[in-house]
């Protein structure tokens, strides 16, 4: 191998230089260098920053890169200069091929917000390959009678590199017989071929050794040597000759194995073996032909026998070689030029830039979630792609340039209802028939607070018991928030309000994690039966939300609280209560009453009597449900005159609540002198008759005007709201006060005959002792009437002390029949 002169080292770095200073240009929005292929890694493609107009800090804020769409990462971007250099080895030939123009496609990628850039690299040749033989040695043979004029196909020689630095020429070494001559074959191709100029003489000069030169045209030029040898044989001296040189063929890409493609024809004028012709592929034709295509010896037909792709291979070209028989054989050359023709048998696809990036639910319409592109490795009409999204979806494909879309937000989102959206985009071929593809990019939705808590109701009924521990928990509440994180997280209070004058925060405390009502004491049925709490839920978004929901605490009764006894008086002195009676009177007659109430309710406040003791159980009977003590037969003689009674009331709760009272009874031949100082007594007391007659009237009055003033205001307000358009309603509340103004104001009256009691009762079963009572004589003619002045609870006592001296025992007379006023 001879040595290269030295002056190629300079001309080769001249010319790197030269190609180093790139040229720029942006066509059409897109930015195009141009460099020469096998730059060292880390050469400069050109200030990529600059010319997309970023500053350096935007380089690295914006996340500045490169993407390639050949496959490999050829370049790269240098953050630090927001220049383009390059990343790997550029081999303009692997690239490109044969092809003139070389171009590699780049998208530069901004992010914050999303950008898309196309970036065109044209990769110039260099002559960096030489042009080389299939081989180094090649033998032909020739016979002796060959005319001067005949020529012997030579193998052409292969240079990767293109335009100027191609193959441009061929020369042949010195020689007696042999002159070069060029074929063209196509598009400006040529072959070189040996051209006989003298006879050849075998007996001479049997072999010929002659060095074929193939130079290209770059600078400095390079070149590849094939040594040939050629023998000189006998006889034979017609060559097969095929009817055309190049045959062209078309044939689509989807043809079935075993189609003819083609049938050359040749001819040779010998006789016998020397004008047999068999056909066969050139020896030196690659295995990427052999593969595919196959061809009948005998009668020249090229037969499809693999599988063809446009993708792959649009161009084939074939040498085909007819041998003749003779002694030597005699060969002649055609070239089969097959054309794939694309079917539409590649699916288009479908791209994703970039990742998609989370949207907020409140974001507005346009905001760009992902950046996209389609492509089709098949050609014209078939490799044209259309995207399509699903009808009524909320985004939508902004084409930008060349098959590049942005898939931006065009609706409503609603994380609550989906937290994730698959967005299916369709790809659509225009081929016929068109093919499709399908991808699912999922984009997540970022929560916003715009959902406010909901209780799981708006109102809640809690019912407990009276006397419970201070510190238990009463309810619990809840509330769910349809947002997320921050924005879901709860927090519970209770709103400031008034209880019996008191702020509902002395009563009870909510935990405000879980929503936990907690009682801050013990309650009492007989003071506080219900009340009403409003609790907030509010959740930790920003600026938060919040709703209400109102809790009513019923109290419920429990018996904590014993009958007491009203009368006798004995349940207040603490001592013994004398009653007496005649011992004339007969069976069932009425001795005496125990009063009792109970300040419980329902159940709890029902009360029954029973005779647990007596001197003689034969005598006295208690009623059950009034506490009358009647006598069971007829006094006799022999009874003893004083009778000790035991009676124990009880009420109908549970634990069952009791108490006791001793009722003394003593039985007496007659009871006229007590009569006649009981007429005594209500001589002096006609004043005071008179005296309670009125006041009962003037109560009754006063009633009955209470009540009119009422229902003539509730009236106004009615006609009033109905004039300004509202609506007019009675509380039951209302009404039922109306209806009946005091709780439990009763009368009390016997019937039949001469009233001989009456009592007017007020307030509720706490304050019953707040009464009037008139008691007569059983004796009385004048219907005269013993005044009480009202009393209090504390003053219980003395009132029944009152009524106690007023009458003898024997005086006293019960009905149970009552009249509600």
């Amino acid at each position: 191998m001879t040595k290269r002169p030295r002056y190629r080292d300079w001309r080769w770095q001249a010319l790197w230089w030269l190609h180093f200073f790139l040229l720029w240009d942006t066509i059409d929005g897109q930015t195009r260098y141009t460099i020469p292929e096998e730059l060292k890694q880390g050469s400069v493609v050109g200030h990529l920053a600059k010319d997309l107009g970023l500053g350096l800090s935007e380089i690295i804020d914006r996340k500045l890169r490169v993407a390639s769409e050949a496959g490999e990462q050829y370049f790269n971007v240098d953050t630090g200069k927001g220049e383009l250099v390059v990343n790997q080895r550029i081999d303009r030939e692997a690239l490109c091929g044969q092809r003139v123009s070389c171009v590699l496609p780049l998208q530069a990628v901004l992010e914050s917000p999303l950008q898309l850039h196309r970036i065109e690299v044209e990769i110039r040749d260099i002559n960096d390959n030489a042009p080389s033989f299939p081989s180094n040695h090649l033998y032909l043979k020739i016979s002796e009678l060959a005319a001067v004029g005949t020529r012997l196909r030579l193998e052409s020689a292969l240079d990767p590199d293109v335009g100027s630095n191609s193959l441009k020429t061929y020369t042949l070494g010195n020689n007696d017989c042999f002159s070069l001559k060029l074929k063209e074959i196509e598009d400006g191709k040529t072959a070189p071929e040996l051209y006989l100029e003298k006879p050849l003489d075998r007996e001479k000069k049997a072999v010929h050794n002659i060095l074929l030169t193939a130079l290209d045209g770059g600078n400095p030029v390079r070149s590849g040597i094939s040594e040939i040898t050629i023998s000189v044989l006998d006889i034979n001296d017609n060559i097969p000759v095929f009817e055309k040189n190049v045959y062209r063929v078309t044939l689509f890409e989807n043809s079935p194995k075993g189609t003819v493609i083609v049938q050359p024809k040749a001819s040779d004028v010998d006789e016998g073996l020397n004008g047999e012709i068999e056909f066969s592929f050139e020896s030196r034709t690659p295995d990427a032909v052999l593969n595919i295509f196959d061809i009948n010896a005998l009668t020249g037909e090229i037969i499809l026998k693999g599988d063809l792709d446009y993708e792959t291979t649009a161009l084939y070209g074939i040498d085909i070689t007819a041998k003749d028989k003779g002694t030597p054989e005699m060969e002649g050359h055609c070239r089969v030029q097959v054309e794939v023709i694309d079917v539409n048998d590649n699916v288009p696809e479908i791209v994703l830039n970039s990742p998609p990036s989370p949207v907020r639910e409140n974001a507005p319409n346009g905001t760009v979630v992902a950046l996209i592109s389609a492509r089709d490795l098949d050609s014209g009409d078939n490799g044209k792609v259309s995207l399509q999204l699903p009808k009524g979806s909320p985004f939508s494909l902004t084409p930008s340039f060349s098959n590049n879309y942005a898939l931006v937000t065009r609706g409503a989102l609603d994380r609550e209802h989906f937290s994730v959206y698959n967005i299916e985009i369709t790809a659509t071929d225009m081929g016929s028939p068109p093919l499709k593809s399908m991808k699912a990019i999922p984009v997540s939705i970022t929560d916003v607070n715009d959902n406010t808590p909901i209780f799981s109701q708006p109102s809640y009924n809690v019912y407990i018991k009276e006397n419970g521990v201070a510190g238990s928990i009463l309810y619990s509440i809840s509330a769910a928030d349809l947002d997320l994180g921050e924005n879901a997280k709860i927090s519970y209070s209770i709103l400031e309000s008034k209880v019996q004058e008191v702020s509902v925060s002395s009563y009870v405390y909510i935990n405000s994690d879980n929503g936990s009502i907690y009682s801050m004491h013990s309650f009492d049925y007989e003071k506080l039966k219900v009340f009403q709490i409003q609790v907030q839920a509010k959740d930790h978004g920003s600026p938060s939300l919040s709703t209400n929901a109102t809790v009513h605490v019923f109290i419920l009764d429990q018996n904590d609280n014993a009958p007491a006894v009203i009368y006798p008086s004995s349940a207040v002195h603490s001592s013994l209560s004398q009653q007496r009676t005649s011992r004339s009177s007969k069976a069932g007659h009425l001795v005496t009453k125990v009063t009792a109430v109970d300040a419980d309710s329902g159940h709890n406040a029902w009360i029954s009597y029973r005779l647990a003791e007596a001197t003689d159980a034969s005598l006295f009977a208690v009623n059950l449900y009034t506490g009358e003590v009647r006598t069971k037969r007829v006094v006799s003689e022999q009874d003893d005159s004083s009778q000790r009674l035991l009676i124990e009331i009880k009420d109908d709760g549970d634990p069952v609540q009791s108490t006791t009272v001793t009722v003394s009874v003593l039985l007496e031949d007659g009871l006229h002198e007590p009569i006649l100082d009981l007429r005594q007594k209500t001589d002096d007391s006609n004043k005071k008759s008179g005296r309670m007659a009125l006041y009962l009237i003037l109560s009754l009055a006063s009633v009955s005007v209470l009540s009119l003033v009422t229902f003539l205001i509730l009236a106004v307000k009615c006609i009033k709201s109905s004039r300004s358009g509202g609506t007019c309603c009675m509380r039951q509340s209302d009404s039922e006060d109306f209806k009946n103004p005091n709780r439990n104001l009763q009368l009390q009256l016997n019937t039949d005959g001469p009233i001989k009691y009456v009592e007017v009762l007020g307030g509720d079963m706490m304050s019953q002792s707040q009464s009037f009572r008139s008691c007569l004589s059983p004796m009385s003619e004048y219907s005269d009437f013993t005044f009480v002045k009202p009393s209090s609870t504390t003053d219980f006592k003395d009132m029944i002390n009152v009524l106690d001296a007023s009458l003898p025992d024997s005086a006293w007379t019960f009905e149970s029949q009552q009249v509600s006023i």
